[in-house]
């Protein structure tokens, strides 16, 4: 261009901030999920946060009061909880995979979740039921044994109940 302008090139001073890519303790993850999955121990649920860039366990229990105490309105986190399901007739159990995303999570920490959620269904790759959750009152026992009735198919009973 020969209109006299010059055009003023910036350079920028510092280092871009890269994101980290998301890693898993693989083998405490693993070791926690087989453990929900167990019928040989009491565990109901793990739940999973990230430390920095890598996904971890974070906690594990059997009170489903307990598991939707683990999230907080800051923070991305995932879940796996077993549920005991049926009726008289036929009692089973049925697993559920919760991703969490806290209402005050960023934009681009949200935006992550989708390929974090990938990463860690390499490891929690059974369930019958996967939910999405960002506020307290959607952890409640009865919305998830509703989401596994749709998804369970029919339920047979006599109308007797055994409590």
């Amino acid at each position: 261009m020969s209109d006299g302008l010059e055009v003023e090139q910036i350079v920028e001073s510092k280092p871009r901030r890269m994101p980290l890519a998301t890693s898993l303790d693989k083998d405490a993850i693993r070791e926690a999920y087989e453990d929900v999955r167990s019928d040989l121990t009491d565990t109901e649920w793990a739940v999973f946060k990230f430390d920095g860039p890598q996904i971890i366990v974070h906690g594990r229990g059997q009170c489903f009061e307990e598991f939707r105490q683990q999230f907080g309105d800051s923070e991305r986190a995932f879940g796996y909880i077993r549920i005991q399901m049926g009726d008289e007739m036929s009692k089973r159990k049925k697993f559920i995979f919760l991703t969490w995303i806290g209402q005050e999570v960023g934009v681009i920490q949200r935006a992550k979740m989708s390929t974090d959620k990938a990463i860690i269904k390499d490891v929690l790759n059974n369930f019958a039921v996967e939910l999405q959750a960002g506020v307290e009152p959607e952890l409640d026992i009865g919305l998830f044994r509703e989401a596994l009735n749709r998804a369970g198919g029919a339920n047979y009973g006599t109308g007797i109940r055994d409590n």
